[in-house]
């Protein structure tokens, strides 16, 4: 179904636009106000004294991806699973704003149970200044075994130290159903009896809705809440989780590079080899 000869495909060009209402939604999906709604106003709401309205930068992963790169007839989308996700964007977003947007395959390897396939999109603005590269990994099970690169070894190494910072949140148990809202709207995170093709016992959480809960935490802790400081992010997940789980996120920072693992309430590691830039 996959080999490398996939690589290059790319989607059209599309506009995608958000407004500060999306951007509200956003912060409110990955759980923004949700434990202390006076806390991260300026996250919640637009119209607090004082306040002026800031946005998550995790929310790049949403308002900026491109368009979907046309893939094999016949994905069976209850066997695909959210590997990586990574973004780099130059400032702190605009609470409202419009992007051209483009996606291709950059890479196909073969992991022999399946393929790992990376997507990377980039966002222009209206002059073609590129604002954001945004970088997906998905891995299609039972697509692999033609033979292929199995692609380049990690370099990255869990420090041995203890963190700087460890923040912890807890899920709702209706979590997947907010955060679909945003646009994401696999049934994987909602339909039993499609989750259990996937072979799960229930709908899982969006791995994107652990990323958004991840970054609020990397952001408070690593970037005294300044989006402005944000640059980069990425992390590889490791192990879906159930909405109402409870998140612990360690980092340990090294100048503007800081490491992070996202771990559930058993320590095991649910986002791993996490990278991030503050400057």
């Amino acid at each position: 179904m996959f080999d490398e000869s996939w690589v290059g495909r790319r989607s059209e060009t599309i506009t995608r636009s958000w407004s500060s209402k999306d951007a509200l939604l956003y912060a409110l999906a990955v759980g923004s106000g949700q434990d202390h709604p006076l806390e991260e106003l300026e996250f919640t709401t637009e119209n607090s004294k004082a306040q002026p309205q800031k946005v998550l930068p995790t929310f790049a992963n949403v308002a900026l991806v491109g368009g979907r790169v046309p893939l094999p007839d016949g994905v069976d989308f209850s066997k695909v699973l959210h590997a990586e996700q990574g973004f780099v964007i130059d400032d702190a977003l605009p609470v409202e704003g419009e992007v051209a947007t483009s996606s291709a395959i950059t890479a196909v390897y073969d992991k022999g149970s399946g393929a790992l396939v990376e997507v990377e999109s980039e966002a222009r603005d209206d002059t073609g200044r590129l604002l954001s590269i945004i970088q997906t990994s998905m891995f299609v099970r039972g697509s692999g075994g033609w033979g292929g690169s199995r692609g380049p070894a990690s370099a990255w190494e869990k420090p041995t130290g203890k963190p700087d910072y460890q923040v912890t949140y807890r899920t709702r148990a209706d979590q997947a159903l907010l955060y679909r809202l945003t646009g994401d709207r696999n049934p994987l995170h909602t339909d039993p009896s499609f989750a259990s093709r996937g072979g799960f016992s229930r709908p899982i959480l969006h791995g994107m809705c652990t990323y958004g809960f991840t970054g609020r935490a990397l952001l408070h802790a690593a970037a005294n809440s300044e989006p402005t400081r944000f640059r980069a992010m990425r992390g590889r997940f490791t192990k879906p989780i159930l909405p109402g789980a409870t998140l612990t996120v360690s980092m340990w920072i090294d100048g503007t590079v800081v490491r992070f693992q996202t771990t559930d309430e058993t320590g095991t590691p649910v986002i791993d080899q996490g990278t991030a830039t503050v400057v």
